[in-house]
């Protein structure tokens, strides 16, 4: 083996075996060793006696500056061997006019920048609106990423985004429509921040719309459903009555915390940051609602702080499907008409058709449900800034007169019959607040 000494630096020549590399490490101080026969292979010593294998090029001749690659430290997987080869397959991409370099930069950004999972974290960052942020947020955590990972966005093809849509069960139609959007959306950024050449999602036909639902719930089946709610989790039922009374959204009312709740005032004040829509809305309680809220405080005492319908390990509820099945396995058993197929929004619905059928005015029914179409769109929602809020307590306590209407006629349930004792007992009827 040769040897010279630059400086402080020992540079030698020779076969690198593991026999020569041991020399290598033995030696105190820093050097190179340098393969007599593949040219630029070498063995780097540092000063704390590690190895790093390295290959050292030009690209474009003479007149090209010299670049040296580390191809990685001794030890596993790297051996004289298994670098020997890597810097044989390095050489054949230089020879061919590809830089090393840049394809390891490619492939390192590939898998961390433009790897599925962080991207989709990225283009949720950048996305502008409550509403759109969370329905991406949730299209990618739920949908997306079980399927594609970490998988480099270049890499990805119109066969993974469809086993995107197979994966999700055939009666969420509309929310493939949603997913659809987000994807769509993301591989357009993309493009045009130039990661990626094209959409994998280019020519993909948009799945078809769904119609509108338009189911809501007869007088008869709601009162079915208040009793029964009473017959499954503890959370839940509290829960569906609420949903029931205050025509909220199902998170928002599942997600409630006390601190949003004041009994003296009766009133909900639900922040932007829970709404899906990102608007507050100011919701007042009926009497119902209070005594629904009371019973899960267990008193008229109502705590300051803390999730109203916390699990048994602190965290919120989750438990709809099973929740719901209990309702509608109670239903099936308590000898009425059979209960076509419903949806916990359907209750939301309820109420609309429920206030139209009350003489209600449209705007009020828009403000408590925090509707931002119709009457609060475009220029109408920009100058008509009137809150509505006595009209909003007003429809209330007209719904709660209604609901609780509809549980007279079933005195049979021991909650109902209690809660009528707390009424006569306060001197205020239903319709009061």
């Amino acid at each position: 083996m040769l040897e010279t000494v630059f400086g402080e630096q020992k540079m030698a020549s020779g076969k690198i075996t593991k026999r020569t590399v041991d020399s290598l490490i033995a030696n105190a101080g820093e050097g190179f060793l340098w393969d007599n026969s593949l040219k630029g292979f070498g063995a780097k010593r540092s000063k704390s006696g590690s190895i790093a294998y390295i290959l050292q090029f030009r690209m474009g001749g003479r007149e090209a500056r010299t670049r040296r690659y580390t191809i990685g430290n001794h030890g596993s997987p790297w051996t004289p061997a298994t670098a020997r080869d890597e810097a044989e397959r390095l050489s054949v991409l230089i020879a061919q006019g590809i830089d090393p370099v840049e394809v390891e930069q490619q492939r390192r950004r590939e898998a961390v920048d433009l790897a599925f999972n962080n991207y989709a974290e990225r283009f949720t960052d950048s996305c502008v609106g409550k509403g759109w942020r969370v329905l991406v947020e949730r299209s990618f955590r739920i949908h997306a990423i079980p399927v594609l990972g970490s998988k480099p966005l270049p890499k990805i093809t119109r066969a993974d985004v469809v086993a995107v849509f197979d994966r999700m069960p055939s009666v969420q139609a509309a929310n493939k429509r949603n997913v659809f959007a987000v994807l769509r959306r993301m591989f357009r950024w993309a493009v045009s921040r130039g990661d990626i050449e094209r959409s994998p999602m280019e020519g993909m036909e948009t799945p078809p719309p769904v119609k509108s639902r338009d189911r809501w719930l007869s007088d008869d089946e709601l009162g079915r459903i208040w009793l029964h709610s009473y017959n499954t989790h503890r959370c839940f039922g509290p829960i569906v009555r609420l949903l029931i009374l205050t025509g909220q959204r199902r998170e928002e009312v599942a997600s409630l915390s006390w601190d949003e709740l004041d009994r003296a005032e009766r009133l909900w004040s639900l922040p932007g940051k829970r709404a899906k829509n990102g608007e507050p809305n100011r919701v007042p309680l009926n009497r119902l609602a209070v005594d629904v809220l009371d019973s899960v405080a267990g008193g008229s005492e109502w705590p300051r702080q803390g999730r109203v319908f916390p699990t048994s390990s602190g965290g919120g509820f989750s438990g709809y499907d099973k929740g719901k099945k209990s309702i509608d396995q109670s239903l099936a058993e308590d000898g009425g008409t059979p209960v076509s197929p419903w949806r916990l929004h359907d209750l939301r619905r309820t109420l609309a058709t429920g206030f139209q059928r009350l003489g209600v005015r449209f705007e009020v029914t828009e403000a408590v449900l925090n509707h931002m179409g119709g009457s609060r769109a475009g220029v109408a929602g920009i100058y008509q800034r009137h809150d509505w809020n006595e009209e909003k307590r007003e429809a209330m306590n007209l719904w709660n007169e209604h609901i609780w209407g509809l549980l007279e006629k079933k005195p049979e349930h021991p909650d109902a019959a209690t809660a009528a004792s707390d009424q006569a007992h306060d001197g205020l009827p239903a319709s009061v607040d």
